[in-house]
């Protein structure tokens, strides 16, 4: 018996000094006192006919990225969900008061709300939990980005408006299983800029939404659509692509009051044309491009290179017929008549009077040309001397034949200034002409730009 008592108070000794295993925490006894049973695949209600009504929301951050050519849009957006599961009900007196837990995603119903526009999911950061509290509400909070399909209007660029919608529905639940409502009103939805990055490219105007149910399949779905409705700043745009354009259509203006004859307006003007070129070239990225409409600023850019191939037409018209009539004057001048026709020492005066008369003939065909009256007198009455002239007499038909080239070259002049002026009035004309269009062009494409921009 000593022994057996002996045995006994050296293994209560031996018990006192074990350590006590230390009980659970209370927030690990509630976790798996709420997912012991649990069946995340189950939807969440205690009655099969009752729904589950999912609220929504959504918080634009900003705009990554618009994509003419794909027809699509990059947004960031903060988006929530909160819908009641039945199974996730406590008495926070049981468990030491925690009213709000956060429990695994992957581990409790969620439910399949998409998007309808959804492409591509972006480089969003994954939040693996969810907040649950005590009457079972379940808060869903995380950030997206996401890729959409948008329809583009670019026909306006740089002055653009955008619509895109972001529609949000159950994917296989009807409308007697998942509702959707939105969690605060449209109207705080709808003027909601306070989390947007306000100094980028584009610029947010507002987000209304609408709750509507579409008929397939004889079963009702419930749909939730967000309009994002942004615009364009084209500061950066119009300091970049249009006022380098109109200043180089400027230039190519005022080119027009270069002389005609001075022989560099079409060399200048060939200049503007290589260098709006080069411009246009570089650009190209700068351009918005679609499969399906032209932007306007593609038109301006076009029309502008129009122009300035018109105008070098014109110019190239113009000089052409001043110098056709230059080629003309000068082919018919009293020089190289003498030249053909008084090329000897040995004729006699009367022959060279004959000859300049001749002369006269070639310059003006038509025969409305007269002498003066001196002149001619001079001329008939050298020409009724017989015999050979004297030294006074030489001097005479000398003078006489040096007062009538000056006359012809007199003549010359002013039939080439008479021309050249005829060629600056058309030319005046045409280029009032250009001017005209091109005015009723800009004119046209700023009312165009004015509508679009405050529509």
């Amino acid at each position: 018996m000593a022994l057996i008592w002996l045995m006994l108070l050296v293994s209560a000794h031996l018990a006192e000094c074990v350590p006590e295993k230390p009980k659970r925490s209370a927030l690990n006894q509630l976790t798996r006192t709420l997912l012991r049973k649990y069946d995340c695949g189950v939807r969440p209600v205690h009655n099969w006919t009752s729904l589950t009504k999912v609220y929504i929301d959504l918080i634009l951050q900003s705009v990554l990225d618009v994509d003419g050519k794909t027809q699509s849009i990059t947004t960031s957006i903060w988006y929530r969900q909160i819908w009641t599961d039945e199974f996730l009900v406590w008495d926070p007196e049981e468990f030491d008061g925690i009213n709000e837990i956060s429990l695994s995603s992957d581990a409790i119903w969620i439910p399949d709300v998409i998007v309808s526009e959804f492409v591509n999911e972006g480089k969003s950061a994954p939040i693996p939990y969810v907040y649950v509290n005590s009457s079972g509400s379940v808060k869903n909070y995380r950030p997206m980005q996401v890729v959409v399909a948008c329809s583009l209007e670019m026909y306006a660029f740089p002055f653009d408006k955008q619509n895109c919608s972001l529609t949000f529905r159950s994917w296989l639940h009807s409308v007697k299983e998942i509702d959707l409502a939105l969690w605060r009103s449209a109207e705080a939805i709808a003027n909601d800029k306070r989390e947007f990055m306000n100094d980028g490219e584009w610029e947010l105007l507002s987000i209304p939404s609408r709750y509507w149910q579409i008929h397939q399949d004889n079963i009702e779905y419930a749909h939730i659509q967000f309009n994002v409705l942004i615009r364009r700043r084209p500061l950066l745009y119009v300091v970049g692509l249009l006022i380098p354009s109109i200043f180089l259509m400027l230039v190519d203006v005022i080119s027009f009051y270069l002389p005609l004859n001075s022989g560099t307006r079409i060399g200048f003007k060939i200049s503007i044309l290589l260098g709006y070129t080069v411009f246009r070239v570089n650009m190209t990225d700068e351009l918005p491009s679609s499969a399906v409409s032209t932007p306007l600023i593609g038109v301006f850019f076009a029309v502008c290179m129009a122009m300035l191939m018109l105008s070098l037409i014109k110019s190239i018209l113009v000089v052409k017929l001043l110098c056709h009539s230059e080629k003309e004057v000068k082919q018919m001048s009293i020089s190289a008549c003498l030249l053909d026709k008084y090329g000897s020492a040995g004729h006699n005066f009367s022959e060279s009077a004959l000859t300049s008369i001749k002369t006269l003939d070639c310059i003006n065909p038509s025969g409305d040309y007269e002498l003066e009256p001196s002149l001619e007198e001079d001329l008939l009455s050298l020409n009724e001397i017989q015999e050979a002239p004297s030294g006074l007499e030489w001097l005479l038909q000398e003078l006489a034949f040096l007062r009538l080239a000056l006359s012809q070259d007199d003549t010359e002049s002013s039939a080439q200034d008479e021309w050249l002026a005829l060629c600056s009035k058309l030319d005046i004309f045409l280029f009032r002409f250009y001017l005209f269009v091109l005015v009723l062009y800009a004119g046209t494409l700023l009312s165009l730009w004015a509508r679009w921009s405050f529509a």
